[in-house]
């Protein structure tokens, strides 16, 4: 008998502090990017009562309103007015302190060890690696974008919450919100919907009822109809009688945002991610220019992982690659099936190496990742910093195509031939 287990993975929605505070951050690389493709980006951010800090190295010929950014992205989220519940884009205070990169690191980016005194070297070694580190990319066969369906269905759920708000659905929402899917496998493979926990912020009181229990009840009942069903509905399994929901489990949920915690960018990069599913290099996104492989370099391997598991040379897949700061060339690659590939990991991580151009100016190139805001207006980071950075289907992401699944089946025939 396959083994049976339960494994559970979360997500947040853009109103949580430290979402809020990633999409600040975004917003601000959007901006710059948007006017200067090559500018250098770390921006960092804080958000507590009433307060927005902003921080970090920038190095650009972009000329930005930072706090104008700021609010216009709060406001954006939702926290405006009275249904900001206490956090306002218009009057909260507005701190930043930005400086320029070090000399030191730029050095080693602008021209990669490659390139130093190499005239043999070509285009793609201009550039090196922001940082040193070990970045991870999974895909799998679970759920249709090729996600683990744990944090599939938390983000679906997540999304959902903000959907209903800003249409008007359920009006008494306000942005602060968490989900979390427990699924129980067998096997690999996921059998059942286990529990799904939902806190979502919302107002004192709803169509005239304020006693508490008549409050949740009611939010449940909506939440069941309007946010739980519609996400099941092209997936394989669904709730059952016996799937446990758990909602506003602490009894009320009025007071949120950064009004009710501190935010900080960076913190949810196991929401970003695979809900911990996969491992994680520990690097976060938000921020970070593409130079930053923290960011690159995490979208490249996704982009690797699920190309492998769309051509059907395995059912899962975990890609690893690491880097040395300044260097282009990765350190290491390595590819990991977990006993579903069809061949060896070994073969498939030799036709990767083939078929993908790891360097980081190769990886920004290949994906655009420095022209994507400003073929989208302006605003396309800021977007991918709330519900997580991989297997969205409600954005065009280039890193999500499955442009080269026919190059890995080449590649593999080719080395079978010899």
């Amino acid at each position: 008998m396959p083994h049976r287990y339960l494994f559970t993975s979360e997500s947040v929605t853009e109103g949580h502090p430290d979402k809020v505070c990633d999409q600040i951050s975004d917003a601000i690389l959007d901006a710059i990017l948007t006017q200067d493709n090559k500018g250098r980006v770390a921006a960092e951010c804080l958000v507590t009562t009433g307060l927005v800090v902003v921080a970090g190295e920038i190095t650009t010929n972009a000329v930005i309103d930072v706090s104008e950014i700021v609010r216009s992205t709060i406001a954006d989220i939702g926290y405006e007015g009275e249904r900001g519940g206490g956090f306002d884009a218009r009057t909260c205070g507005v701190s930043v302190a930005l400086g320029k990169q070090s000399p030191d690191i730029a050095s080693g980016v602008s021209t990669a060890l490659e390139k130093r005194g190499d005239d043999s070297s070509d285009a793609f070694d201009q550039i090196g690696a922001g940082d040193q580190g070990m970045m991870f990319g999974f895909a799998c066969d679970e759920t249709p974008e090729l996600m683990p369906m744990p944090i599939s269905v938390a983000h679906r759920i997540a999304r959902r919450l903000s959907e209903v708000r800003k249409l008007g659905v359920l009006k008494y929402l306000r942005p602060d919100g968490k989900t979390q899917v427990t699924i129980e496998y067998e096997g690999d493979k996921p059998v059942r919907v286990v529990a799904i926990v939902i806190s979502t912020q919302h107002e004192p009181s709803i169509d005239g009822i304020t006693d508490n229990d008549e409050l949740q009840a009611r939010i449940a009942e909506d939440l069941n109809k309007y946010v739980v069903q519609p996400v099941f509905q092209d997936l394989s399994i669904k709730p059952d009688k016996d799937t446990r929901y758990l909602i506003n489990p602490s009894g009320r949920f009025v007071v949120g945002g950064p009004q009710g915690d501190a935010g900080l960018t960076g913190r949810k990069i196991i929401v970003d991610t695979y809900g911990g599913y996969a491992r994680h290099g520990g690097g976060a996104f938000s921020g970070k220019d593409p130079t930053k492989v923290d960011r690159s370099a995490a979208y490249a391997t996704r982009w690797v992982a699920k190309n492998i598991v769309a051509s059907g040379l395995a059912r899962r897949a975990e890609v690893q690659i690491a880097y040395a700061i300044g260097v282009a060339q990765p350190v290491s690659v390595l590819v990991t099936t977990f006993g579903t590939g069809k061949i060896s990991d070994e073969e498939i991580t030799t036709a990767v190496q083939k078929v993908f151009d790891l360097r980081p100016a190769a990886i920004i190139k290949n994906l655009e990742l420095n022209l994507l805001p400003a073929q989208n207006g302006g605003k396309f980071y800021q977007r991918v910093a709330a519900y997580g950075h991989f297997g969205r289907t409600d954005l065009d992401l280039p890193w999500e195509r499955l442009d080269k699944v026919e190059e890995l089946k080449k590649a593999l025939e080719k080395a079978a031939s010899h």
